[in-house]
């Protein structure tokens, strides 16, 4: 069941990347641009047949793709496609600019990337990761309205002989712990709560609410016990309680007086409906983004759990490998067959949502830096019409390709410390 898991997240990994080449092929297609390649993986090819102008095919290391569009940059100032330079940083210029060139055709002068107005060459780059979070959104849906998530429910899982600060840090009564309100009303272990105070309810996180806001006071409970509803009355304990966000989450190491009524809800596995999908999954994109712009701080213990011996971290940064690996246990976790599927799904949905976030950074030569270069370029054309000046031309990407290039030096070290921090240390789930 190991090797199934991985062989699912595996299919799944490469229709994403096809998916994700799939919208930049799409688009540039349709505003004219000429592409020679259409490509899934990198290194030696195994398969590929052409169709039409395109070739399509599948390489041998399943770790990315590329489409080919001809003339990515405009021509050198002195209107040469090839040139040569002394200059190291020159030289990467030159040699970006020749290789947007290699398979040019008579007639293909209007039908280069480079040509094309600004905001046609944003909606070819945004196209990528835009089917990035498109199948990320489908599967979270999928999961969410499908399956279920497992989550916190309003039934009854154990019931608190006493009131205890959450802050204490221990669950045993001590004497002189007054007895807590859930106990002295006679709720039970297996109890569903149908309604607090009048306020009918069967989500979690309501009745927490409830809860929390009424200190003091004596409230109805209604539950339902052995098929029949039993009416309770329970007088609300103040009591230090954990501090939820406003999402309500747990906010850890914080603590509010609020009200307490001392049960432990039981969990199980809930359908959501669209509107809380939607909040979930609003919910887990700013979580994402946090951990994009959190990932340099993490690379401390990154290094540390791949060659320190240190404990790796649940929210430490994967790769593909250790997506991999997780894609694997999660099949052989003892639950469900129809729960280790939505786990497998969220894993490919989750890494979709990552592709799109991590490509949509302005910096080259990831899709952000492409389109962060033509909307630079519309700018300049459009302040130079309004002030009257001279067209300035089209904004000459190649020009950056030495940042690029050290960009990508940098992703492909982080992506080793990666590899081996997955392959030594790797996160685990069970």
């Amino acid at each position: 069941m190991f090797i199934l898991g991985i062989v699912l997240f595996a299919v799944g990994l490469l229709f994403s990347i096809a998916w994700h080449e799939l919208g930049h092929l799409s688009t540039a297609k349709l505003f004219g641009i000429r592409v020679p390649q259409y490509m899934v993986g990198f290194g030696p090819t195994i398969f590929s047949r052409k169709r039409g102008e395109t070739e399509y095919g599948i390489k041998a290391i399943p770790f990315g793709g590329y489409i080919r569009m001809i003339g990515m940059f405009p021509p050198g100032p002195d209107g040469r496609l090839e040139s040569r330079s002394t200059s190291p940083w020159r030289g990467m210029i030159e040699d970006a600019r020749s290789a947007a060139y290699e398979e040019l055709r008579p007639g293909d002068e209007k039908r280069m990337f480079y040509t094309r107005a600004p905001w046609k060459r944003v909606i070819v780059m945004f196209a990528g990761p835009f089917m990035n979070l498109i199948l990320a959104v489908v599967l979270f849906l999928t999961v969410l309205m499908g399956f279920g998530i497992t989550q916190q429910t309003t039934s009854v899982s154990s019931v608190s002989q006493c009131v205890i600060a959450q802050s204490e840090n221990r669950d045993k009564c001590e004497k002189g712990d007054p007895a807590s309100p859930a106990a002295a009303a006679g709720l039970k272990a297996g109890d569903r709560i149908v309604s607090f105070g009048g306020t009918h309810t069967d989500d979690w996180n309501e009745l927490s609410d409830l809860i929390r806001a009424n200190p003091g006071k004596e409230v109805p409970i209604v539950v339902e016990r052995g098929g029949q509803e039993v009416t309770l009355h329970a007088k609300i304990a103040s009591n230090q309680v954990a501090k939820k966000d406003s999402s309500g989450q747990i906010v850890e190491g914080q603590y509010v007086q609020a009200g307490f009524l001392g049960f432990s809800a039981a969990t199980g596995v809930v359908k959501q409906d669209f509107g809380d999908s939607v909040t979930w999954m609003g919910d887990r994109i700013g979580e994402a983004v946090d951990s994009l712009a959190a990932l340099p701080g993490k690379i401390p213990a990154l290094w540390n759990a791949a060659f320190d011996g240190a404990e790796r971290e649940s929210d430490s940064p994967m790769g593909v490998v250790g997506a991999a690996r997780v894609g694997g246990e999660i099949f052989t976790l003892d639950i469900p067959p129809t729960q280790q599927l939505a786990m497998a799904l969220m894993l490919v949905a989750g890494f979709n949502l990552s592709l799109f976030l991590f490509n949509m950074l302005p910096l080259l030569p990831l899709d952000g830096g492409h389109i962060a270069g033509a909307l630079w370029e519309s700018l300049r054309r459009n302040t130079a019409k309004l002030l009257r000046r001279p067209d300035p031309g089209p904004f000459d990407v190649a020009k950056l390709m030495p940042v690029a290039y050290v960009v990508a030096g940098i992703f492909i070290c982080f992506t080793i410390l990666v590899l081996i921090a997955d392959v030594v240390n790797p996160v685990r789930i069970s």
